[in-house]
């Protein structure tokens, strides 16, 4: 492990123990902001913590197990592959478990059902890439591991809070977004101002897609309206088109200079290339698509 790596973890330990408001609670541009300043400071941080947070909310919208102060908890639901539930213990691989060397508690998808397990063993070497080193991502192997089941089959995904989570991982992406372009505010250029100016555009509408999301949420927590799916697709897409935008346009203004001679520049354009991947890209937009009706045009 780096001292970086070491440095990301400690932090994520006293990340951990702020009280961060649920989704839905009327605060949730709070959430959000928070999550968005802490992909700012560093993406794999922000994961590891957006994780931690996420489980929390999922827990009391399921009436989970009660969290014990200093639990450092992780939501491993990558598929395939699926684990396999038997008596009330789990088996298998997980892959992309965030946080899978630190994380003290997580929870966990066997096919449609949800538990809270104890962590299992971590695969060493199942993820070297230089994107989200930090984010300690390893594969984690569970033999016969202990598993509280939380909530009914179907529960996790079914749950409005469900797309409320999916739209938090969009304002972690902006707020990777925003230090990638940090850069760009000293350039004087003007094919770079030009550049700045697209990537204010971009930020700027990215941080109003979030803001109203959040409005609309703390609106209607419950998913009375039936909005709550549409909406995470609408804007996880917008954001995630936004990061590449700016990862785009800050490296044409730049050149190599950043990249090659700021480390914490070139960790983060690597971490947040890496991490927009987890949008699904056109199968989102095709889904979304389906979903269309034009009336609210």
């Amino acid at each position: 492990m780096t001292p970086w790596q070491r440095h990301v973890e400690q932090r994520f330990t006293d990340v951990a123990g702020l009280r961060v408001p649920l989704p839905g609670s009327g605060a949730t541009r709070e959430r959000w902001a928070l999550f968005a300043l802490l992909a700012e400071e560093d993406l794999s941080l922000a994961r590891l913590s957006e994780g931690h947070f996420d489980a929390l909310a999922i827990l009391a919208e399921l009436n989970g197990p009660r969290p014990a102060p200093g639990d450092l908890w992780g939501v491993w639901a990558a598929k395939p592959p699926s684990l396999e539930a038997d008596g009330g213990r789990v088996s298998g691989v997980k892959p992309y478990c965030s946080g899978a060397r630190v994380c003290t508690r997580a929870l966990v998808t066997a096919g449609d059902l949800l538990f809270a397990v104890e962590p299992g063993e971590p695969v060493e070497g199942t993820w070297p890439a230089t994107g989200m080193a930090a984010s300690d991502s390893l594969d984690v192997r569970f033999e016969g591991v202990p598993a509280e089941q939380v909530g009914p089959p179907g529960g996790y995904t079914g749950r409005p809070g469900f797309h409320h989570g999916g739209v938090g991982v969009a304002a972690v992406w902006y707020g990777g977004a925003r230090a990638v372009a940090r850069p760009l505010l000293g350039v004087r250029e003007p094919h770079a101002l030009a550049h700045l100016g697209a990537v204010e555009i971009a930020l700027t509408s990215a941080r109003d897609a979030l803001e109203r999301a959040a409005d609309e949420i703390d609106a209607d927590p419950l998913d009375r309206k039936q909005q709550a799916a549409a909406r995470a697709l609408r804007v996880r897409s917008l954001v995630a088109e936004v990061a590449a935008e700016v990862l785009d346009r800050t490296g044409r203004a730049l050149g190599a200079g950043p990249l090659s001679h700021d480390e914490a520049h070139a960790r983060r354009v690597a971490d947040l290339t890496v991490y927009i991947r987890q949008h699904h890209a056109e199968r989102d937009l095709a889904a979304l698509g389906a979903m269309v009706t034009g009336d609210d045009w």
